[in-house]
């Protein structure tokens, strides 16, 4: 049995792998702030709060700077879409610098 050698390639597709896994959790935390009350259920909470926690420190940085716009029922968030531009940007730059 030869050895696997780990290359360059490999390594930039894990990363950019993992950027696309946490934009995906920054959708799942959108959608899950349009749902009011979820019914409760253990696996439920669990799975909503790993999101939640899991992303919301990222989406505090954006937030302490963007203020939402609007006021009451209708206010819109902005930091997830900042967020993801960020992550998108951050992404293409360490996969190409990992290419090189």
């Amino acid at each position: 049995m030869t050895p696997m050698a780990i290359t360059r390639s490999d390594v930039a597709d894990y990363v950019n792998a993992l950027f696309i896994v946490y934009i995906g959790l920054i959708l799942a935390n959108i959608v899950i702030s349009f749902v009011p009350r979820m019914p409760y259920r253990p696996w439920l909470r669990a799975v909503l709060d790993f999101i939640t926690e899991s992303t919301n420190p990222f989406l505090n940085v954006f937030r302490r700077i963007l203020r939402p716009i609007g006021g009451g029922d209708l206010t819109l968030d902005l930091s997830p879409m900042v967020a993801i531009i960020v992550l998108t940007v951050a992404d293409r730059i360490l996969v190409s610098a990992i290419l090189e």
